[in-house]
């Protein structure tokens, strides 16, 4: 027999309370440390301790962790374990925690509790010597039998378990290297038992005792063993699990107990799931690889990995999908037209390309879906026109909010190799509207980031191409999917930021700003209505007339959508809603003051009474008349004074001002353009924060006008036709904060320079847009609709436009086209004409000889 380094413990030990194991002689075991008595035991010993006595402790088994400012120590157990501390890990963030890897070496009592703060210290009584073995004959004949008998049984125990295990043969070196005498103790600890036996085992201090008791232990593990093999011999997918020493209890239990019920209750599930995958639709490609998944993985895989998890999750994916369903379109073009009628307000464009689409549905049943993109300033109902078509057709319909998305993944999904992998958008949407034909919308496609983690807007190409999506692959999926008889509807404000192979894919249909006519039938057709409902009132009660609408649309917003509005009207429900909410109490308070004080006091009250302002808040008014009318007075009180005025005659009171039309994606914009000239060396200072196209046609304008000013007579301020000469020229665009750029300025500048050097006013009522070349020719631009409404919002009366742009404003309505007058330029003579009283003179040149040949 092999024997044990004699070592002796101090007969003073600091005691480790725990209660969550039983540490026996010979065992290791982790535990937690987070009393406080025990946070200072390892803080004082182990942390600061540099010999060996400091790291044996006294580990008292059983003990509940006593609070931190409890006195007294609770009872303690009688007998513990002297143990060698490891290894100490933790940290002192966000709290204070350690785990100790403590390694048992022998039993003590407890004599007496030296001192119980800030951690216990008894004097102990050492139990277990350790040195060699008792070997003598007296006490072999005390134990009999008893050794060779318990050795014979752990070798069956670890015979019966996986011998090609690592930890298994090693176990198996051990039972004949180690003295019988300390195997109890050591495979109580490895086998499965409760704490309640291992302090059992613990307080049989006698070596008789000891083996006695934990024959039995070895008897019934090796029982349930031989019924775990009995059991699993009839099963076809038995394979060998690798074992290691710790998860022994894992595989030593008893059959019958609720770990098989929920191994039962898996089954039935599988077989579920495999009778839905057989009955589902899905084409033979996507059935294949389900079919593979449960046969070849989900069967023979083990339920406690990560792995069964995350492939039992895709084939209930596989199941959900709707590979075959659809939802039956309603094809009726005059029911479609009055709904969308009914929901919208103008939008010609758009009704008109849904109601096509209705159409050749009906003549082709198999059309595939177009890919429409509604691009247009915000607010004017791109994305309820998208909830309106779904509407119309009968179809499920499904928003995809694209705004900030940079990672290609959230479009086309996770390879299921990554830890957290997801389906994407496409195929998530899919699955929650649960039809393989629903209306998506797309919205705010041009506003799609890009990052390390891929383009989505190029992920975005396979989804939105017809010729490509009816089979789509999403990477969790790996299983193409037909996604051709989606109807995708996008939803941009601007195409510059779309990718050019992204648009390629799409229809654009251009979505322009409202005029002011149809944003007064907007409000009163839609809006007001809404925002009655949403504040508790009624139309008895406030009335909102179009003049006080005008009002609001001129005055306190300029948009081209209507979303401000929306939230002007809001603000003015609310305002009423006070009225309405003060006027119900003064009524009951009256009502009150009647029944008390009878008659008389009421005809006293209804004497005094007088009309109050809107805003007057006196206790005993009357209640206000209903319905509120909102006119301007009541308007100023409620959204305060107009933010807009009409300033455009008070700007051009002085030459060397003109009004320009710029767009933007909120829609059209009149832009003022300011010039002055000082003495100086022929410098152009430009101002207003300009990008480089405007910057170029500053220049061409300048040098078009110096190279054309004798013919316009045009001279600086010594009288010279070198405008530059002696001369600087200041260019200013106001509202600096803005950045502007665009080639539609050009005209403006040259008319903006062209007043300032002839000392001529600008018509007040005249805006133009246009760029230039450098031989005075004005070209096309585009946003025309959006400048013209801009211009007509302004109150101006005359624009100015490109001859080659004259096919646009057929898409002005009608009312703003009488409203105003157009003037076709093809050159800039005919610009400044138009922009100034009486024309631009033109210097007469002597005759020409006309030339013969």
């Amino acid at each position: 027999m092999s024997s044990v380094s004699p070592i002796q413990i101090p007969s003073r030990l600091p005691l480790l309370l725990t209660h969550e194991g039983v540490l026996l002689p010979g065992s290791t075991m982790r535990t937690s440390v987070d009393s406080a008595r025990n946070l200072q035991l390892v803080r004082s010993r182990l942390l600061k301790g540099t010999s060996l006595q400091s790291t044996i402790l006294g580990v008292i088994p059983n003990t509940p962790d006593p609070p931190s400012d409890a006195q007294d120590l609770p009872p303690l157990h009688r007998i513990g374990t002297a143990a060698l501390a490891v290894q100490v890990v933790g940290s002192n963030w966000p709290k204070p925690h350690y785990t100790l890897l403590i390694t048992g070496l022998c039993r003590f009592q407890i004599v007496q509790v030296l001192k119980e703060k800030p951690y216990p210290v008894a004097e102990v009584e050492q139990l277990d010597r350790l040195e060699e073995f008792p070997s003598t004959c007296k006490t072999r004949e005390e134990l009999g039998e008893l050794p060779e008998q318990f050795y014979k049984y752990a070798v069956q125990l670890v015979e019966m378990l996986d011998m090609s295990v690592p930890a298994v043969a090693k176990l198996r070196r051990l039972l004949d290297s180690l003295p019988r005498e300390a195997l109890p103790d050591i495979l109580t600890s490895i086998i499965r038992t409760s704490n309640k036996e291992k302090l059992q085992i613990l307080d049989a201090v006698s070596l008789e005792e000891r083996f006695k008791m934990t024959i039995p232990l070895l008897v019934r593990q090796i029982e349930g063993l031989k019924l775990l093999h009995n059991t699993r011999k009839h099963k076809q997918d038995d394979n060998k699990r690798v074992i290691a020493i710790r998860p022994v209890r894992r595989i030593m239990h008893i059959p019958g107990t609720l770990e098989d019920e929920d191994e039962n209750e898996d089954n039935d599930d599988i077989v579920m799931l495999e009778k839905k995958i057989q009955t589902s639709s899905m084409p033979e490609q996507a059935h294949k690889v389900c079919v593979k998944e449960i046969k070849s993985r989900l069967k023979k895989m083990p339920q406690s990995m990560p792995e069964y998890a995350l492939t039992r999750n895709y084939l209930e994916l596989m199941v959900e999908l709707p590979w075959n369903k659809s939802t039956t379109d309603r094809l009726d073009i005059r029911a479609a037209r009055i709904l969308l009628d009914n929901d919208h307000y103008a939008m010609e464009k758009l009704k008109k390309r849904v109601l096509e689409y209705l159409a050749v549905r009906q003549l082709k049943n198999n059309l595939k879906g177009p890919i429409l993109c509604f691009v247009g300033p915000p607010g004017v109902g791109k994305t309820s026109v998208g909830r309106s078509v779904a509407k119309t057709l009968g179809r499920e319909f499904h928003r995809i909010a694209l705004g900030g998305v940079c990672d290609q993944s959230d479009v086309r999904g996770h390879r299921r190799t990554y830890v957290g992998s997801m389906p994407g958008r496409i195929i998530n949407g899919l699955k929650t509207v649960g039809v393989n034909n629903p209306v998506f919308l797309l919205d705010e496609v041009d506003k799609l980031g890009k990052s390390l983690q891929g383009d989505p807007a190029a992920a975005l190409l396979e989804v939105l191409d017809p010729e490509q999506n009816h089979n789509f692959t999403d990477h969790y999926l790996n299983v193409a999917f037909d996604l051709s008889q989606v109807l995708f509807i996008a939803t941009a404000n601007t195409t510059a930021t779309i990718p050019p192979a992204l648009l390629d894919r799409m229809e654009i249909i251009q979505v322009p700003g409202y005029t002011q006519e149809e944003k007064i039938e907007i409000a009163h057709r839609h809006l007001i209505p809404k925002q009655l409902e949403q504040h508790g009132l009624t139309p008895q009660q406030i009335q909102i007339p179009q003049v006080t609408t005008l009002d609001i649309i001129t005055r306190y917003t300029r948009e081209a959508g209507v979303r401000s509005l929306d939230r002007r009207l809001g603000a003015i429900c609310r305002a009423v809603a006070v009225k309405v909410a003060e006027g119900q109490h003064k009524e009951a308070k009256l009502d009150h003051l009647v029944m008390t004080e009878g008659e008389g006091c009421r005809e006293h009250i209804l004497e005094d009474a007088k009309p109050k302002s809107f805003d007057d808040t006196t206790d005993f008014a009357l209640p206000p008349e209903m319905p509120i009318l909102i006119d301007f007075h009541a308007l100023k009180d409620i959204l305060g004074p107009p933010m807009y005025e009409m300033e455009v005659s008070e700007r051009l009171s002085q030459p060397g001002v003109a009004i320009g039309l710029a767009w933007t994606p909120l829609g059209g914009e009149i832009m003022f353009v300011e010039a002055s000239r000082m003495d100086g060396e022929g410098q152009l200072t430009l101002t207003g924060q300009l990008g480089d196209v405007m910057k170029e046609s500053a220049h061409l304008a300048i040098s078009w006008l110096r190279s054309n000013a004798k013919k316009y007579h045009l001279t600086n301020a010594s009288g010279s036709f070198d405008l530059l000469d002696n001369t600087d020229i200041h260019l200013h665009f106001p509202a600096g904060a803005v950045t502007k750029d665009g080639p539609s300025a050009g005209v403006t500048i040259v008319t903006c320079l062209a007043s300032l050097f002839s000392g001529r006013l600008v018509r007040s009522d005249v805006a133009m847009t246009g760029e230039i070349t450098l031989r005075g020719l004005v070209l096309p631009v585009g946003g025309i609709k959006d400048k013209v409404l801009a211009a007509h919002r302004a109150g101006l009366k005359q624009v100015i436009v490109p001859q080659r742009n004259e096919k646009d404003l057929e898409e002005i309505p009608g009312n703003v086209r009488q409203d105003l007058s157009f003037v076709m330029a093809s050159c800039l003579d005919e610009v400044l004409n138009a922009a100034f009283d009486g024309g631009f003179a033109v210097k007469t040149r002597p005759g020409l000889l006309n030339s013969k040949l």
